[in-house]
């Protein structure tokens, strides 16, 4: 590190600098001419020029904040002296979309055609439920099977439950009863599960009978429904489970891996625990594979409504037409409004341990995000956990929270994942394998065990972002062949399906 400068500028018209690792006051900057006034912590900013109160803020050459007081040359910049404020976006819709030239090459993965054509990454059996009431039934039927095992059935990845803890007191028609069956149908028709069984309690608000018809659902061979009222209590219920899921095995098992094209990947994306690195290596190294699957006619799914407000013009711009932009205000003005609503704000976000590693305000945290969309057009809008069936790069409303919006892009069809983080999250999204990224060395070596690929080279300069994205392309196609990653090692993927509760409990 000590033949490395140390700090970043990442565009010619910022403010700020970026620390490469912490630096103490009194080190003179020979570029920019400059004497650093306090010490700094590694990934926090340093004023590059004098600021007077109120003046924006510039990073990624966009606005960051507003100097809540005046701001000296060679100063630490964050919470402290940088804050919120409001400032004109030009939606500019569609000023900076490109025309996309489609990779030359073709790529393959060893994926697993259904019958319906779709292709799968893995090859679950899911249990779901209506209502949190049947939680404790749907864990017992997964619990027998990681008693016995499946060693008759090598080609079925496992028997998940993924249960919820809401399902009822909420109305009928509400947005929020509409939300949670869209998850629900999502997840049932979700092609990595070769077979589902939904299981209620039997009272709740959500009807698995109005769930089947609603949703246009329907049952057979691989999708059962049952309640425990009907079925004569808890262990009537577990073993009547059992006896489905065994019927549904030997088929599940039938599968086989085939060469199918890159075309076939819908690429969930999201980051959690984020640092004032994300937006300089992990997420540009996500953007850099996201632009090759694009380019060979894939999907990929940018998410977090509320983490890239701020930066929302920079997505406009990139729509294939101003509907489409339209739709992404639209839901930027829905989220403005349940604010107000809800007696709170954006600039919530970033969290605790985001500040930790650097980042002031939404709006720094949001420039950084989108950096996980890469650069291509931005085709369709969808609304949470609506099916994605558009190609190329699109926008899923969700909130910012990483479990909530993961399962939000499963159940719009996202068949991988991936997930990056600077603080140094644990995360894994059954029937969705996921692989995450670490922002910094310093995770990296902290944090390894946790971690698939290691992008803090990109921070010290040693690795190009094209260097990493290729090697990350390599391991995504890997990940939707069949290879493990560290979570599903670890067995995550049950506890973090938590559908989106939007509206009022009753």
């Amino acid at each position: 590190m000590s033949q490395v400068y140390p700090v970043i500028k990442l565009n010619p018209k910022d403010d700020v600098v970026i620390a490469r690792s912490p630096i103490q006051a009194g080190t003179v900057l020979q570029h920019e001419q400059l004497t650093v006034l306090t010490a700094i912590p590694e990934g926090h900013k340093i004023a590059l020029r004098d600021i007077k109160q109120g003046e924006a803020v510039k990073r990624y050459g966009q606005i960051i904040g507003f100097a809540a007081k005046p701001i000296a040359k060679g100063e630490h910049i964050h919470t402290h002296n940088l804050g919120m404020g409001d400032f004109a976006r030009d939606y500019a819709y569609g000023e900076d979309t490109i025309d996309l030239v489609p990779d030359a090459t073709r790529d393959t993965f060893m994926g697993i055609r259904r019958a319906d054509g779709r292709v799968a990454t893995r090859n679950f059996i899911g249990i779901l439920t209506s209502v949190n009431c049947s939680a404790t039934v749907a864990r017992a039927i997964e619990d027998h099977y990681k008693k016995t095992g499946l060693e008759d059935y090598p080609n079925v990845d496992g028997v998940v439950a993924l249960p919820q803890s809401f399902g009822c007191a909420i109305g009928f028609d509400s947005e929020a009863m509409v939300v949670m069956r869209r998850t629900l149908s999502g997840y049932a028709r979700h092609v990595n599960f070769a077979g589902v069984i939904i299981i209620g309690l039997g009272c709740e608000s959500n009807q698995i009978k109005d769930l089947i018809r609603v949703e246009r659902l329907e049952e057979g061979p691989a999708l059962h429904t049952m309640t425990i009222q009907e079925s004569g209590g808890t262990r009537k219920t577990i073993d009547k489970g059992i006896a489905l899921i065994d019927g549904m095995l030997a088929t599940a098992n039938q599968v086989k891996r085939e060469p199918v094209p890159v075309a076939e990947l819908i690429l969930a994306l999201e980051c959690g625990g984020s640092d004032s690195y994300s937006g300089i290596s992990a997420n540009p190294v996500l953007g850099y594979a996201v632009d090759k699957i694009v380019r060979q006619g894939g999907s990929a799914i940018l998410s977090e409504t509320s983490e890239i407000y701020g930066a929302e013009h920079l997505l406009t711009r990139r729509a294939v037409s101003p509907e489409v932009g339209k739709k992404l205000i639209a839901r930027i003005e829905w989220w403005e409004d349940y604010c107000r609503r809800t007696n709170s704000e954006m600039n919530n976000n970033p969290s605790a341990g985001n500040k930790t590693g650097g980042l002031t305000t939404v709006l720094e945290k949001s420039l950084g995000g989108i950096a996980k969309g890469g650069t291509t057009n931005l085709v369709e809008v969808y609304e949470y956990a609506e099916p994605v069936t558009a190609k190329g790069l699109v926008f899923m409303d969700t909130p910012g929270y990483d479990p909530i919006a993961v399962t939000g892009q499963i159940a719009g069809g996202a068949n991988v994942l991936c997930f990056t983080t600077g603080r140094g999250s644990a995360f894994g999204s059954k029937p969705t394998p996921c692989l995450k990224l670490a922002t910094n060395n310093t995770l990296w070596r902290r944090q390894e065990e946790d971690m698939d690929l290691n992008c803090g080279n990109v921070v010290d300069g040693t690795e190009s972002i094209a260097d990493v994205g290729e090697r990350l392309y390599g391991m995504i196609l890997d990940m939707a062949s069949g290879k493990k990653t560290k979570s599903e090692q670890f067995g995550y993927g049950s506890a973090e399906f938590v559908p989106w509760n939007i509206g009022s409990i009753m």
